[in-house]
């Protein structure tokens, strides 16, 4: 008897829109049985259905009675799951054509900064997996900012936007950056309004879009339009998981087992159908913070300033930047989310180098070498965080392994990224083989392994294809 994906994911997505509807209308601060918000005023006629039989050939996705859901596009990719579209996407706000190519020019504008040399493109490359590969964005005036450049795939799937999550939407996430003295400079939302207001081409395609001037909250939105177009998947893992088996060589499927094993690698970047990120959307203090910095002093500090409840002495830690490796706690002013950052995704995670935060980690070999040694010990350390005692040729399946979570769009970059990065292979900063066989230190446990040959750990539940005759 063969249960195919197909059927598995069905009945899976038949509860699982419902719930998640359900739930996030809890986290919203509202009674879920209470009708959802109103559109936005520019989008009165929002779509109330869920379009049905999307590419990834999963079938109807019914949405829960009384909570409209957005229309799903028709085009989504394996790997990118329409609940997750349809939960993600606000009824109102699926993009229409003419946002997105609104947005798609404003995004590539360099205009939007004060000295006119920085636009979301510089740091966001489409052409580079929407990243810049610096260790630390540039901003206006070759000025440095405090933090990696996330991707900016999937971003519309993101629970908060920003390494510390200071951004609730895509909206938001589209306006900082342009306000921010080192990103793009401007003062002002009025300022970007009228230096935009002046070009008369963008006046008019403001008034074509929205039926109105141009005004800041439009640039938000229309950006973050284009953005929600941004979604990416059909990688080679996904086409494996859907039941090709040569999709994906013998090495990568050790790395596969390797990740959801001894590697421990999916108790924060699990997938699954409705959730396909490989990320929690948590923060996780991991020690990357304390590597750099006078991790414990700096928190003690901060904890004093939360513990007085001086208010505008937290207000000055947000914004001094020598905080910065504070992450979520100057967001959230909770003592466990000090140091503590999001859980990245991992699709196209080889051509997003370098990684973390502070982008400190130049190669995939740093960033397991950093997990297999438990990370830094620090007095906020994720309770998570323990020795792998990977070898290094579990570490070289592994790295093969997360390979295959590049896009088809991205295919020929992910190899380059990939060669590059096995040519820095002898580069290896943060490896302390010592510490991660548990020689030195104390820092756990080794988990176990599961052994391929007797079950193949991606053969259960809605992805794959389970078999039940050779039970």
């Amino acid at each position: 008897m063969r249960i195919r994906t197909k059927e598995l994911l069905q009945d899976a997505l038949k509860w699982a829109l419902p719930l998640a509807l359900l739930t996030s209308a809890a986290c919203a601060g509202r009674d879920p049985a209470s009708p959802p918000p109103p559109p936005p005023p520019d989008q009165p006629n929002a779509p109330t259905a869920v379009s049905t039989t999307p590419s990834t050939g999963v079938g109807d996705v019914n949405p829960a009675p009384n909570h409209p859901t957005a229309k799903v596009p028709s085009d989504l990719p394996i790997g990118v799951s329409p609940v997750l579209y349809a939960i993600s996407v606000a009824p109102g706000q699926e993009p229409t054509p003419e946002q997105v190519k609104l947005g798609d020019k404003l995004f590539d504008d360099v205009r939007l900064s004060a000295d006119n040399t920085v636009a979301c493109k510089t740091c966001h490359d489409p052409a580079r997996g929407f990243v810049d590969h610096e260790v630390t964005s540039i901003g206006i005036g070759k000025k440095h900012g405090q933090r990696n450049a996330p991707t900016v795939l999937n971003a519309m799937f993101n629970a908060t936007q920003f390494w510390d999550g200071r951004a609730a939407t895509l909206e938001d996430q589209a306006k900082l950056p342009i306000l921010n003295p080192v990103e793009m400079g401007m003062k002002s939302g009025d300022e970007v309004v009228a230096k935009l207001a002046a070009i008369p081409e963008y006046r008019k395609a403001f008034l074509d879009v929205y039926g109105r001037e141009v005004n800041y909250e439009d640039v938000g939105r229309a950006i973050a339009a284009f953005e929600r177009t941004q979604f990416s998947g059909n990688a080679p893992f996904d086409r494996f998981i859907m039941g090709d088996d040569k999709a994906i060589d013998a090495q990568a499927k050790r790395g596969w087992a390797l990740f959801n094993g001894k590697g421990r690698c999916n108790e924060c970047h699990a997938g699954n159908a409705v959730n396909p990120l490989f990320s929690d959307q948590k923060f996780h203090n991991i020690g990357v913070a304390a590597k750099t910095s006078n991790f414990a002093d700096l928190a003690r500090e901060a904890q004093g300033a939360v513990d007085r409840g001086n208010q505008e002495e937290i207000d000055r830690l947000a914004l001094e930047s020598k905080f910065t490796n504070l992450g979520r706690f100057l967001v959230s002013k909770r003592h466990n989310d000090i140091g503590a950052f999001k859980t990245p995704t991992l699709r196209n995670i080889a051509v997003t180098a370098p990684y973390m935060h502070d982008g400190s980690f130049a190669t995939l070999y740093d960033v397991i070498d950093h997990y297999n040694k438990g990370g830094i010990v620090n007095p906020y350390l994720d309770g998570g965080m323990q020795r792998l005692g990977l070898t290094e040729p579990e570490i070289d399946d592994l790295v093969h392994f997360l390979g295959t979570l590049t896009s088809e769009r991205y295919d020929a970059y992910g190899k380059t990224e990939m060669a590059r990065m096995n040519g820095k292979k002898g580069q290896r900063p943060e490896r302390d083989t010592l510490v991660a066989t548990g020689k030195k230190g104390d820092t756990g446990d080794v988990g176990p392994t599961p052994d391929a040959k007797i079950k193949d750990p991606s053969s259960d539940g809605v992805y794959g294809v389970f078999d039940a005759a050779k039970k």
